[in-house]
């Protein structure tokens, strides 16, 4: 028995995310009948390093797989990509340590929120980028986001029902970049809630537009209170473009 580890990129515009769901196709339901029918196992049971939301995509999750096939781990890359979903992809196969976790070990994870700021929507960003015809002021987002770097207690930026031990998450970067008509909001984090990274951006979206002031965000991490912050942003503009592991 070997663990392998697989890089995966999806367009989540057509799945209920990764996590198996009982109303539709998940990420992980696909990968697991597609590695059983390689393999011929039938107890493989793909582990995800984050569980992202129905229509969220992703760039570089990370998942494990136990297996007894002799196939050498840096191949299944090749076999899988024959058999998967155009809008599943996998980047890179390896073979791992037995005891390798995806999720319970130091991370470092890389989201993308994109949005285009324009008068009219443009057909090929409908289907990862929030479109907003309302002018933004990136300079504004990134004096608030500066706000949220660091250590905090993140609860105002969490979603109603997440069972975690704490809220408490630490935020490496956050930066709030145009590109012509495209703004980027860019955060690095050691772990995020749930929805938490929809929220920042929702919430940079309302001090963008000038409806809040940058210094605002300072109040609504104090007061621990979700309804403070602002609204969590549609799914399709999020990407995960990465996840690093600073001690394997």
């Amino acid at each position: 028995m070997k663990r392998v580890k697989l890089i995966v990129a999806y367009d989540g515009t057509n799945y209920q995310g990764w996590q198996i769901q009982k109303n539709g196709e998940t990420i992980e339901s696909v990968l697991n009948r597609v590695l059983r029918e390689l393999t011929g196992e039938a107890d493989i049971h793909v582990l995800g390093a984050s569980r992202t939301d129905a229509g969220v995509h992703a760039m570089g999750n990370v998942a494990v797989f136990d297996t007894r096939m002799r196939m050498p781990g840096d191949k299944f890359v090749y076999a899988l990509n024959q058999r998967l979903p155009e809008d599943i992809r996998i980047q890179h196969s390896c073979q791992v340590p037995s005891d390798f976790h995806p999720r319970y070990q130091n991370t470092v994870k890389l989201y993308e929120y994109r949005i285009l700021n324009r008068e009219f929507p443009l057909p090929a960003y409908r289907l990862n980028t929030y479109f907003i015809y309302r002018p933004l002021d990136e300079e504004r987002m990134q004096q608030a986001a500066d706000y949220l770097t660091g250590e905090h207690d993140f609860k105002s930026f969490c979603a109603a029902g997440a069972q975690v031990k704490t809220t408490v998450r630490t935020i490496y970067t956050l930066e709030a970049v145009r590109d012509g008509e495209l703004i980027t909001i860019r955060i690095t984090g050691n772990g995020f809630l749930y929805n938490m990274v929809r929220i920042i951006a929702g919430t940079l979206i309302k001090i963008g537009q000038g409806e809040w002031e940058p210094e605002y965000i300072q109040e609504i991490l104090a007061a621990k209170d979700r309804r403070l912050a602002g609204p969590t942003a549609p799914a399709k503009g999020l990407t995960l473009t990465g996840i690093f592991y600073p001690d394997s």
